[in-house]
């Protein structure tokens, strides 16, 4: 088998780890792959952490025991956060946006993938180190956002349904009223999804009063499991009657002036 210079392994060990953050990684992994020493390898990854940490694009952790290894996890600077929640806010403040119901168009937001990985950055480390085991969401905007958030903390993503499906089995459905329309709607999720006692995180595009935000923690207490946080790319913070108080958002929306301009600005996590 060919060796791989240093130039060569330095790139591939990257290159896994970005492709796996949260994952820990034994080195035995890379020997063979790289037809190289564990001495090698250990040098190389001195090499990448300190890279990585000094353009602050996230931390390379070190996991001692028998089943240890090393771990990539994605990190985003306060300077390129403000940068990013300041551009997405001048986005964001388009009358063209404005839909009926005081509400805005961030359907091109939610699925344009360089946005959602940096806003997913933002959320899943405020979250890290908290030993959760599922994401979870509701269809359909906030997929992407979670997708991400679970991808980076290493876990799987759970999506919550607003109807039935056959495909999934026998399913656990509550009904709750939605914050942002004022009715009773329904959520379901099939008993095959969460394992008992699990620790979740929920993630949406959007909050209004918070009601789908206390239906996913009610429908996880069906589950005998336990919702940690709460994290959204958008407060509504013009709702004075919401069901949820403890939770994190990256963009706060301020409502509509008079000319029509939408009203937006970081919020206090991000200052």
């Amino acid at each position: 088998m060919d060796r791989f210079n240093r130039n060569n392994r330095i790139v591939a060990i990257t290159q896994i780890l970005l492709n796996n953050p949260s994952r820990v990684i034994s080195l035995n992994n890379f020997l063979e792959p790289l037809n190289a020493a564990k001495s090698s390898i250990s040098e190389d990854i001195v090499i990448i952490r300190e890279t990585i940490e000094r353009l602050q694009l996230g931390a390379v952790e070190s996991i001692s025991g028998a089943s240890g290894g090393i771990k990539y996890i994605p990190k985003i600077s306060k300077e390129d956060t403000n940068k990013f929640v300041k551009d997405l806010c001048e986005k964001l403040n388009s009358k063209e946006r404005i839909v009926p119901g005081n509400f805005i168009y961030i359907n091109d937001i939610m699925f344009n993938p360089k946005i959602v990985s940096k806003a997913a950055t933002i959320l899943s480390s405020l979250f890290e180190g908290q030993q959760v085991d599922y994401v979870v969401t509701v269809e359909t905007k906030g997929i992407p956002l979670a997708y991400e958030v679970s991808k980076n903390l290493g876990v799987e993503l759970i999506i919550v349904r607003r109807d039935t499906k056959v495909t999934e089995g026998p399913t656990v459905s509550i009904n709750y009223v939605s914050g942002s329309s004022g009715r009773i709607q329904n959520m379901s999720l099939s008993k095959k999804s969460l394992k008992k006692g699990s620790k979740c995180i929920f993630i949406d595009d959007f909050m209004k009063g918070g009601g789908t935000a206390k239906g996913i923690m009610d429908l996880l207490k069906e589950f005998e499991s336990e919702l940690l946080g709460i994290g959204v790319l958008i407060d509504n913070i013009q709702s004075d009657k919401k069901v949820i108080k403890e939770y994190f958002s990256i963009i706060e929306f301020l409502g509509i002036d008079e000319d029509e301009n939408v009203l937006l600005k970081p919020s206090n996590l991000i200052k």
